[in-house]
């Protein structure tokens, strides 16, 4: 951006043919790597939402070339002829004395001269003021450019390897051919569709110019609308329709070719049909590969040979053979060629290969690929600790649960064994009473310490209860 406006600045103050074809072909390269820029720019910055946003970016290049020229010619323009002024004047002013003949002329050039340089200077104010609007852009790029410098650099190390289509470059070779026969035929048709209608159809000059500007209008108009039906529309579906009314608005151009209506009404067809196509192509092949720089310069210089090759080979066609309209026979062909070609392109981007990446739904999370799979491998190893510690703790409480049972069942045998001894213990010699309730008593504690005995023998861990036992009396 500051080569264009640098180029803009020095264009009115070139005095040189060799300085300004210089000049001039600066400003071409800064436009095209500007495009390829912008184009990328936007990819990365909103992912698989820049539809809108990639719509948005061809709009403002639409309304710019749409309004710029009309609002130089208001502004800048001329006020007049100024030579008609002054032959105006001269016939009407009485006759000079003789030795006044010789000074006159001298006096009406300078007029003219300064009239001339006047006007030339006020046509110029015009590159001026683009490329003092184009600095002023560029510089508050350059304050956003230095303050995402930190995103820029942790995205940059965030990201991983690129996924890219299984046949990356065929598609990328034809997409190239794709815009080489849009872009040919988008130029070509605004180009020379007055000189068609002026010479072919024989329409006045005033009509022929309102037909050229109806084509560009709803180009610019369409692109605009697009931007709202980018959100809800795919890509695809998008370029499905733009081909659809190319070629039936074509295809009516070359069967009623002198007919005005048909002029009118097509070539508003027409526009409105080759708006969308070019920005949407970028957004519908980002959804199956990666668009890098690279990826983007090749659609760029694609786009640019069709705009250079076929408005020239049009404009010879038309001067070799004038009675036949080959404007439409050369909308015809690129609107036929562009609709047999994408299904290809679709047939292409949806084989799957080892690093392809499909196209997602509308709505999803705009992530990297490289995140998902990250996020869903931490699920994983999350999983498995989870399971790990799960199966510890089960474990555990088995364990304690083993330890429980062994404690109560320990305390049975004590207590057995306390109701064995207890008899001895209590019992007096002194006492008859208490020996006779003794000896009534005993067959009832020998039943029971019997059955408990029983149970004891009869369970399953007696080898760890008697082991635990014997380490307690110990």
């Amino acid at each position: 951006m500051l080569v264009t406006s640098v180029g803009m600045f020095g264009i009115p103050f070139c005095k040189q043919a060799l300085v300004l074809t210089g000049l001039m072909s600066s400003i071409g390269m800064s436009m095209g790597i500007l495009d390829t820029g912008g184009n990328v720019l936007i990819l990365n910055t909103w992912g698989e939402q820049a539809g809108p946003h990639m719509q948005a970016l061809h709009f403002s290049f639409a309304a710019g070339a749409f309004v710029s020229p009309i609002i130089a010619k208001l502004l800048f323009g001329p006020d007049g002829d100024g030579s008609a002024g002054i032959a105006v004047a001269t016939n009407s002013t009485p006759p000079v004395p003789t030795e006044q003949i010789t000074k006159v002329p001298d006096a009406h050039a300078i007029i003219r001269f300064v009239h001339s340089r006047t006007g030339a200077l006020k046509s110029m104010w015009a590159y001026i003021v683009i490329g003092s609007y184009i600095f002023l852009v560029s510089f508050l790029f350059f304050i956003l450019y230095c303050r995402s410098g930190a995103s820029r650099d942790r995205a940059r190390a965030s990201s991983g390897k690129p996924p890219v289509a299984k046949h990356h470059v065929a598609l990328i070779a034809l997409l190239c051919c794709f815009f080489f026969a849009y872009v040919g035929a988008e130029v070509a048709y605004g180009s020379f569709i007055f000189t068609y209608a002026k010479d072919y159809a024989n329409m006045p000059q005033s009509q022929a110019a309102g037909l050229n500007s109806l084509f560009w209008a709803t180009f610019a108009a369409c692109r605009g609308l697009a931007i709202f039906f980018a959100s809800c529309v795919y890509p695809g579906t998008m370029i499905l329709l733009s081909l659809v009314g190319s070629t039936l608005s074509s295809l009516l151009l070359c069967l009623f070719s002198k007919q005005t209506v048909a002029l009118w009404v097509c070539t508003g067809l027409y526009g409105a049909s080759m708006a969308t196509t070019f920005p949407s192509g970028i957004s519908w092949v980002e959804q199956y590969t990666t668009v890098t720089g690279r990826t983007a310069a090749a659609f760029v210089v694609g786009a640019a040979l069709g705009e250079m090759v076929l408005p020239a080979l049009v404009g010879f066609l038309m001067g070799k053979f004038p009675g036949q309209p080959l404007l439409m026979y050369l909308s015809l062909t690129t609107a036929a060629f562009t609709s047999i070609l994408f299904p290809v392109m679709c047939k292409l981007a949806s084989a799957t290969g080892g690093q392809s990446r499909k196209p997602r739904t509308r709505g999803r999370p705009d992530a990297d690929d490289s995140e998902y799979r990250q996020a869903l491998l931490d699920s994983g190893v999350n999983d498995e600790e989870e399971e790990e510690e799960e199966q510890q703790q089960q474990d555990e409480d088995n364990e304690a649960d083993q330890w429980n049972d062994a404690d109560f069942e320990v305390i049975e045998m004590d207590d057995t064994s306390s109701l064995i001894q207890s008899p001895s213990k209590t019992s007096s010699p002194t006492a008859p009473s208490a020996a006779s309730s003794h000896r009534a008593t005993e067959p009832a504690g020998g039943a029971s310490f019997s059955n408990t005995l029983s149970l004891v023998v009869d369970s399953p861990r007696r080898k760890l209860l008697l082991s635990l036992d014997r380490e307690k009396r110990d």
